[in-house]
């Protein structure tokens, strides 16, 4: 399937915005992260940001469109992302995620290290899980962890296993977070209830070591 000039520019488009909003927050440090828009199912491409880019900065040549199998669709002098076989991973996956964004902050990397044990990252009760689209009353989540392979394949490969419609997201030992949606706003919002969710944990540990005044 041949995409439209106006498909590719308005995906990159929406890739600017994203890119720019986690930028500001200081999730792209040393050029970390990755983001992907998908475009078409069948067959699967989509808009990824390409390698070794300063996120803070908008360039014309900041994404490239890829396959199933990560690799570009057209000639071109860009590299895709190193992880981009994950994204391709969570979209043949999860069918339903139309955007995946991956980010690298002290808050997920803390908690990826704290609960690698358990393989997941359970809480319970707190008002942002609804960010996730998840409305139970006293709702709780277990987002997994996987170890950071430096084996892309085997990286990819892990997160297959774990990963399912009902938690859209999925930790990796000290390197971020996975985050997808129904659509680029959707995973944006997936993305920030986690990380607000992994602070709020991290602090609510802090202050149990805390002494509170008397009152």
């Amino acid at each position: 399937m041949s995409l439209t000039i106006e498909q590719r520019l308005d995906a990159f488009k929406r890739l600017d915005e994203v890119k720019l909003t986690f930028a500001k927050r200081d999730w792209f440090p040393g050029t970390s992260g990755n983001l992907s828009i998908k475009l078409t199912d069948q067959p699967l491409q989509f808009a990824v940001t390409a390698s070794g880019k300063d996120k803070t900065k908008l360039t014309p040549e900041d994404y490239l469109i890829v396959n199933e199998d990560a690799a570009p669709v057209e000639p071109t002098s860009l590299k895709p992302s190193a992880e981009t076989l994950i994204h391709a991973v969570v979209y043949k996956k999860i069918p339903q995620a139309k955007a995946c964004f991956h980010v690298h902050t002290l808050g997920n990397n803390l908690i990826s290290e704290l609960y690698f044990g358990q393989r997941a990252f359970s809480i319970q009760g707190q008002e942002l899980i609804k960010g996730l689209g998840i409305w139970e009353e006293n709702a709780s989540i277990a987002v997994p962890i996987v170890e950071n392979f430096a084996d892309i394949p085997k990286l990819a490969a892990a997160i297959e296993k774990v990963i399912t419609p009902d938690i859209p997201g999925v930790l990796i030992r000290n390197h971020g977070i996975y985050a997808w949606g129904a659509s680029d706003f959707e995973a944006k919002r997936h993305l920030e209830a986690f990380e607000f969710l992994f602070e709020y944990h991290l602090r609510w540990l802090q202050l149990r070591h805390v002494s509170l005044p008397a009152t």
